[in-house]
């Protein structure tokens, strides 16, 4: 019956919950040199099975490339390892001399790990990594989509950290998924974080659980390229950052907003790349088939290829097609495409210069990806600069792929998988979410004023004291004008009634 199923459901989330704190009392007293041998052990582990791992989550989900979700769990496993590795997360991490500060960090406890399906393993190694590295345990809820190799990913992190000396259990995932199970995870009194990866609807629900949470908003990423740009590299990167995994990081490109000046030359080196450009009545087309009509994105077009959403929406492509260009006029309602699109379709844009293509980057931006991302291809500074000082978003990427930028594969943001976009976004972090996120910080502190020098400068101090007003003789109250008074008040408040 669907009931067992709920019940049991909400049994495992809580019976996975319990086993998380008990390991972590454990964990939670290791030394530095403990949690660095464990961590390196699973950053083995995820390199030698992200082969493996990536073909579990492309058969279960049918999202994405399997050469491209190979190089997720490689990033996940080597590179947030090498970011993370000299990190020092336990003990004393930091001694300000000057200000006689010691700062001691400590782990938060359990945290709760919402995994979203399009990018169902490579989440799960990452996150396991981070919890771990800042001394913390972290139980996993898979999407419905992708529990099987979700759940592989989780066991296969926890069996690498009980290896290297962690508790059993310190790492764990959900096998029966429903929302209430969820919920009874993000909720439950042993539970002290959620790290929320995923669709708006479940980020909200992290963030109204009560509990403290970690969690990202949407990306509506534009790609300006301005006049001064390396047009061809320009194009080429836009199709790498754009078809990557078929779009499903939420940092890919979603429009590309050229000045006009350069926008032909600029659509030519697209074609090179493998773009095909929609006729007004493809565009049409692929808007029915890629957006719902209620708003949102039809989930059986995520992380697909160009040729397969040309064949369902009736449309012939050349055989080399890696992605769709829809040229658009506008931002919104009446135009779907202009909204977050996580396959390989992406909009176009023409703008007179770079002040009118800043505004389309902007109504983007509001449009869904406030506070997440934008990209420029740009070689003139001042202009650069005019973005990362005007745009509304925390992550402004110059000359690179953006869905490769944002996660900090081609930059120096710190690799990740999770990326705040702060308030504007609705996000309580603008930055790249690392294991320095996952600690509690404790403050030791000496002096470094005495109390006599923190009296009032001599100049503020009065030089004659101060002594309440007396009332002089014969000024006294008489009782029978306060009746008086208040007899006036009355006759006028009634007066007003009537």
């Amino acid at each position: 019956m669907e009931l067992d199923r709920d019940l049991a459901s909400l049994q495992e989330a809580r019976n996975l919950v319990r086993a998380a704190r008990k390991a972590q009392e454990i964990i939670k007293n290791f030394s530095q040199d403990q949690v660095d041998r464990i961590i390196d052990v699973m950053r083995e582990a995820g390199e030698e099975n992200s082969a493996r791992l990536a073909m579990m989550a492309v058969s279960e989900t049918g999202m994405g490339k399997y050469e491209d979700k190979c190089l997720k769990n490689f990033f996940a496993s080597h590179y947030v390892f090498e970011s993370i590795k000299t990190m020092k997360t336990v003990g004393i991490i930091r001694e300000d001399n000057e200000r006689k500060i010691w700062e001691i960090a400590e782990p938060v406890g359990v945290i709760a790990g919402i995994v979203p399906t399009t990018n169902p393993t490579s989440t799960v190694i990452y996150k396991a990594m981070i919890a771990l590295k800042s001394r913390n345990a972290i139980v996993f809820s898979p999407h419905p989509s992708a529990v099987r190799c979700t759940l592989e990913a989780a066991k296969l992190m926890n069996q690498a950290a009980v290896s290297a000396g962690a508790p059993d259990g310190v790492i764990s995932c959900l096998s029966i998924v429903t929302m209430g199970a969820t919920n009874e995870l993000m909720k439950h009194p042993e539970t002290a974080l959620i790290l929320a990866t995923g669709g708006s609807g479940l980020v909200k629900a992290a963030y109204s659980s009560g509990k403290p949470a970690l969690g990202v908003g949407p990306g509506n990423v534009p790609a300006f390229v301005e006049r001064s740009a390396d047009l061809a590299k320009a194009a080429e990167h836009i199709i790498i950052g754009k078809t990557f995994d078929n779009g499903t990081i939420c940092a890919s490109e979603q429009a590309i907003v050229a000045e006009e000046c350069i926008a032909d030359e600029l659509a030519l080196h697209l074609k090179r790349n493998g773009a095909y450009f929609l006729e007004p009545d493809e565009v049409q087309k692929v808007t029915k088939l890629v957006m719902l009509a209620q708003g949102g994105m039809n989930p059986k077009v995520v992380g697909k290829d160009a040729k397969f959403i040309a064949q369902n929406a009736g449309i012939n492509v050349p055989e080399k097609t890696t992605c769709l260009v829809a040229p658009l006029q506008s931002v919104g309602p009446q135009q779907p495409l202009s909204y977050e699109k996580l396959t390989t379709v992406i909009g176009f844009y023409r703008v007179r210069d770079w002040h009118e293509g800043c505004e389309r980057c902007i109504e983007l931006l509001q449009a869904g990806g406030i506070g997440h991302s934008l990209v420029i291809h740009s070689e003139n500074e001042e202009i650069i600069r005019e973005f990362g000082l005007k745009k509304p978003i925390f992550r402004i990427l110059v000359n690179t792929p953006a869905s490769l930028g944002g996660v900090g594969g081609t930059t120096g943001l710190a690799p990740s998988f999770t990326l705040g976009c702060g308030t504007w976004g609705g996000s309580s972090i603008s930055e790249n979410v690392t294991p320095l996120h996952l600690i509690n910080i404790k403050r030791v502190a000496w002096p470094v004023r005495t109390p006599e020098q923190l009296a009032l400068p001599q100049h503020m101090v009065a030089t004659q004291s101060v002594t309440p007003e007396v009332t002089s003789p014969g000024s006294e109250i008489n009782p029978e004008m306060i009746r008086e008074i208040i007899e006036q008040v009355l006759r006028q408040i009634g007066s007003c009634k009537s």
